[in-house]
């Protein structure tokens, strides 16, 4: 079955991408959800007809995109966290303290959706993370663990 996302889906495809799903999987998930349409010639047309538009208004931000990315990837931050003796912190480090760090420490705004973890963060230490800011545009971000 080929349905029309209306929605991104992780492992599946962005949002207005034409993928074929098994029925099942659409008929009793993805369009009572309101995640997908199937897609019929109408509703290709109307896709096809969004896609354009906003093909030309993703053109205009990629480069806020690129820039984004370039101060990602050029800056550490640091991430305060509760640690023992030994250098293993109390809990873990997410997408979501990093989210946080980059708003106070870079002044973006990031989704949480976007940011991929490498590695679990339970130790002191440096790591990194992927952003997909863009279908185009990946960054990678530098950040180091530290003890409060």
């Amino acid at each position: 079955m080929d349905i029309i996302l209306l929605k991104d889906v992780d492992n599946l495809g962005y949002k207005y991408d034409i993928v074929t799903v098994k029925n099942g999987f659409g008929r009793n998930y993805l369009i009572p959800q309101k995640m997908a349409v199937i897609a019929n010639v109408d509703n290709r047309a109307k896709r096809d007809e969004i896609v354009a538009k906003l093909e030309e208004e993703m053109a205009k931000r990629v480069d806020e995109f690129k820039a984004m990315a370039e101060t990602l990837s050029g800056a550490v931050l640091k991430i305060g966290a509760k640690a023992g003796t030994s250098g293993k912190i109390f809990g873990s480090v997410t997408s979501i303290q990093l989210v946080q760090a980059i708003k106070e420490q870079l002044n973006l705004d990031v989704e949480r959706r976007t940011i991929t973890m490498t590695e679990e963060v339970k130790n002191l230490g440096t790591y990194s993370a992927t952003a997909n800011l863009h279908k185009e545009v990946e960054a990678t971000i530098n950040f180091e663990v530290v003890a409060e």
